[in-house]
């Protein structure tokens, strides 16, 4: 009789989960413990190392130190609770990374997007770091990716204003995937801008020179006829909405406008929606951009109060639908939602 064949399919979900350094509870325990049950080979546990330790982006990128050495002791756990032979490498594994360093502040998360591409990011370690919580990846904005990638034609040739781009997640996969033309990163905290430069040109991509918002509006109405949209002109932006005026929002000249985890203070709240209110009045004879704003829906009371300030304004909005599945992360929270807002 045939053995059963779960290795590749399962090494892979370990994979992904693990290169973007998911909480490790949310990785496939309870399927690999189930075919090392059925079928006690070391092989698959080896083929699991080799797509995730032993993997070249692991290798160049590595998620955090400790992460790592959780991974590789449940790995073990696995490994001896079964007759499978032993197996040297994952023990060598194990000492490499306790051979380690102290700790840093910062490791990297590498996403694989379904199209092949990989966005690499480096990350805080700590949820807030320098006075923000901007230095890390939060769940809405990967909900907002994997619904970018699967509406393509709507950032296709198109420039695209990304409000509080954090480190950058959102944009790079959109840059990486559905051929903007220009995408323009922003955000207002220096540590955050800073990050966020550096993660754009770590995969692959060169943010416009420091340029101030009226040379940004001349170039911006100067493309150059034919170019390569796969390549896409990258601006990183400072941006404050509180002070931004609408004459340097005319500038941007953006078709689509998009934001992910936003919406968690009542502050932040009304700064959002003032400035979204000087995009509807500063488009001059140019259509109103098309504007989705992403929210994981952490305390209803402030979604809600975001809801009314937008009503208040005279902001038209409705609910995106969900996606049915989510093809690069397993584990995205279903609490997140995207609305669409009519300015």
């Amino acid at each position: 009789m045939a053995e059963p064949r779960p290795g590749p399919g399962l090494a892979l979900r370990f994979q992904r989960r693990f290169l973007a350094a998911r909480p490790l509870r949310s990785l496939p325990w309870p399927e690999l413990e189930q075919s090392l049950r059925t079928a006690p080979d070391s092989a698959l546990l080896a083929d699991i190392l080799h797509k995730t330790i032993l993997h070249p982006l692991c290798v160049k990128y590595p998620p955090s130190a400790k992460y790592r050495r959780c991974f590789l002791t449940e790995l073990i756990k696995k490994l001896e609770s079964t007759a499978a032979e032993p197996l040297d490498e994952l023990y060598e594994a194990l000492a490499d990374v306790l051979k380690e360093e102290e700790e840093s502040t910062h490791c990297y998360k590498n996403y694989l997007l379904p199209s092949g591409d990989c966005v690499s990011l480096c990350e805080s370690t700590v949820l807030i770091s320098g006075g923000t919580t901007g230095l890390l990846t939060w769940e809405a904005a990967l909900h907002l990716a994997q619904w970018a990638l699967q509406n393509p034609g709507l950032f296709r040739d198109r420039t695209i204003l990304e409000l509080g781009s954090g480190i950058g997640f959102t944009g790079i996969a959109i840059c990486k995937t559905c051929q903007p033309r220009t995408f323009i990163f922003s955000d207002c905290h220096p540590r955050v801008l800073r990050q966020l430069g550096e993660n754009i040109q770590l995969n692959g991509f060169t943010p416009e020179p420091d340029v101030t918002w009226s040379t940004q509006t001349e170039s911006q109405g100067q493309e150059v006829e034919g170019q390569n949209c796969q390549s896409p002109k990258v601006i990183v932006a400072e941006l404050d909405w509180g002070s931004v005026t609408e004459e340097q929002l005319l500038g941007l000249r953006a078709d689509v406008v998009i934001a992910a985890d936003v919406v968690y203070d009542p502050e932040i709240i009304l700064a959002l929606v003032g400035m979204l209110q000087k995009l509807s009045t500063s488009r001059a004879d140019r259509k109103a951009p098309e504007v989705f704003i992403a929210s994981t829906i952490r305390n209803p009371d402030t979604y809600q109060l975001f809801q009314a300030e937008l009503d208040k304004a005279g902001i038209r909005w409705q609910v995106i639908p969900a996606h049915s599945s989510c093809n690069f992360l397993y584990d995205v929270q279903p609490d997140v939602t995207i609305l669409q807002l009519f300015i």
